[in-house]
C-alpha cells in the first residue's frame, strides 16, 4: 500500500481559512495518511492538529514555515520537530512575529495613502484570536470589503513587493535559521525555492552552502513550481544529497489550486527526513517534537 505524504500545509492559525483540526480531517477525507502542519513562524496550531490526528489515525509531522532573508530576497524554511522553545529559536521566532505586528499600522498608512482606507480591527479579525498576521489577511479584509474579488487581485494590486501596500518586515538571515533549525533538534528544508517569481534563486551553490550548514532537504515538487524547474531543482538535490520532498502548500480557500495532496513526498524521501531528524535530535539532547501516530517509526510499513 501507497503511503501518500504531504509536508506543508496551513490553517487559520496563520494565514490558511481553517482550523488544524479541520486540517487534518481534510487530509484523512482526501486519503493521505501523513501531513506536516507548517503554519508561519508558530506551533500555536501543533496541540489541536494533534489530537485532531489521533482521533482519525492520521500521522502528524509538526513543524513550522519560518521567514528568512537571503541577499534581500524572502526564503522560507521548512522547520520540522523541532523544540519551538529552544530559548535562540525562540527568541527569533518572537522578533519575526513583532515584526509583523508592527508593520500592520505602517501597512495600513501606505494603504490608505493610496486610496484604501482599511482599519486595524478588520484585519485582526481576518487572522482571528490566535492568527499570525500576514499579507493575506489585509487582502481578506480587501476581499469583506468587496474592494478586490480575491487574494490573488489583493496582492498584484496592492501588496506585493514594489506595490502602494507593501511593507518590508524583520526576517533572519537564511543561514542563520538552518543552523537553528538543527540546534533545536529539527531539520531544515527549503519550501518553493523556486516559486514566486524569484528566478531561480537560490542557485547551486547557494544550495550548496545550505547544504553545508545543515540543510536537509528542498521542496520540488510544488504548484508554483514548472516542470523544468523541478527537474532541475531535483538534480541539484540528488548532487547535494539533499532530501526532495513534494507537497500541497494548502491554506484552505486562501489559495486556489493548493488542494491537499496535489503533490506528494516519496514514502523512502519521508524516511530520509525522520533519520536526520533523529540525528539532530540526540546531537541536540533536546526534547523535540515527535511524529504523532504510525509513521513516527517511519514510511517503511
Amino acid at each position: 500500500m501507497r503511503v501518500r505524504i504531504d509536508l506543508h500545509s496551513h490553517s487559520n492559525v496563520s494565514d490558511g481559512t481553517t482550523s488544524p483540526s479541520e486540517v487534518v480531517e481534510r487530509a484523512v477525507a482526501l486519503g493521505l495518511d501523513v501531513l506536516a502542519l507548517t503554519d508561519h513562524d508558530t506551533d500555536a496550531g501543533w496541540v489541536e492538529a494533534a489530537a485532531a490526528a489521533r482521533r482519525t489515525g492520521l500521522s502528524l509531522v509538526p513543524g513550522m514555515e519560518i521567514s528568512t532573508k537571503h541577499r534581500d530576497r524572502g526564503v522560507h524554511v521548512l522547520g520540522y520537530l523541532l523544540d519551538p522553545g529552544f530559548p535562540p529559536l525562540a527568541s527569533e521566532l518572537g522578533r519575526i512575529l513583532e515584526g509583523r505586528d508592527r508593520r500592520l499600522d505602517a501597512m495600513l498608512e501606505r494603504l490608505a495613502a493610496a486610496g484604501v482606507h482599511l482599519s486595524a480591527e478588520e484585519v485582526r479579525q481576518q487572522a482571528g484570536v490566535h492568527g499570525v498576521i500576514g499579507r493575506p489577511h489585509f487582502a481578506d479584509a480587501m476581499v469583506a470589503r468587496h474592494i478586490v474579488h480575491d487574494r490573488a487581485e489583493a496582492f498584484d494590486r496592492w501588496l506585493r513587493p514594489g506595490r502602494p501596500g507593501f511593507v518590508a518586515r524583520y526576517a533572519p538571515a537564511t543561514s542563520d535559521m538552518i543552523r537553528l533549525v538543527a540546534a533545536a533538534g529539527g531539520v531544515a528544508v527549503i519550501a518553493h525555492p523556486w516559486g514566486r517569481n524569484t528566478r531561480q534563486v537560490p542557485d547551486l551553490e547557494t544550495f550548496a552552502q545550505f547544504a553545508a550548514l545543515g540543510l536537509v532537504g528542498m521542496e520540488v515538487d510544488h504548484e508554483d513550481h514548472s516542470p523544468e524547474n523541478r527537474e532541475r531543482l531535483r538534480s541539484i538535490a540528488v548532487q547535494l544529497g539533499l532530501v526532495v520532498t513534494g507537497s500541497s502548500d494548502y491554506h484552505g480557500a486562501g489559495k486556489v489550486g493548493h488542494e491537499l495532496g496535489c503533490n506528494l513526498t516519496a514514502p523512502a524521501e519521508f524516511d530520509r527526513l525522520l533519520d536526520a531528524a533523529a540525528r539532530n535530535a540526540a546531537a541536540s539532547g533536546r526534547q523535540v517534537r515527535a511524529v504523532v501516530g504510525a509513521a513516527a517509526g517511519g514510511a517503511r510499513t
